[in-house]
């Protein structure tokens, strides 16, 4: 059996929906599309999804234990002390220091609901 998928989404969800939509249309530089206020926000990433939404009243409780959740979102970026300076200018710098690996250098960030970012560069 082949497995088929149309699309590939990671979703985060919060009672905060306004200001992560707010916080994600200021990072990646784009307004959600679709975007249903109070409700639902996706962003395009070149063929991933970022989706936010509000979980229903009833299922709150699903979604509270959020700081056992080891997912993190990681978006290479062409120039690191540019997206830095980017996080800096909407309020949300990052708390630590940049950190060099294999792979190029990276440093953590975090949304405003506490969901850690991972910005990477590569080596040239």
């Amino acid at each position: 059996m082949t497995f088929l998928y149309n699309k590939a989404f990671i979703t985060i969800a919060s009672p905060e929906i306004k200001i992560l939509v707010d916080f994600y249309s200021q990072l990646l530089a784009q307004e959600p599309n679709p975007y249903i206020p109070n409700i639902y926000a996706e962003f395009d990433l070149l063929g991933l999804s970022l989706g936010i939404f509000k979980p229903k009243q009833e299922s709150l409780e699903e979604f509270a234990n959020s700081q056992n959740s080891t997912v993190s979102i990681c978006l290479e970026v062409e120039d690191l002390a540019d997206t830095i300076e980017h996080l800096v200018a909407i309020e949300y710098p990052p708390p630590g220091k940049i950190i060099s690996a294999s792979h190029g250098q990276e440093i953590y960030a975090y949304d405003p609901c506490g969901n850690r970012l991972i910005l990477h560069q590569s080596k040239s």
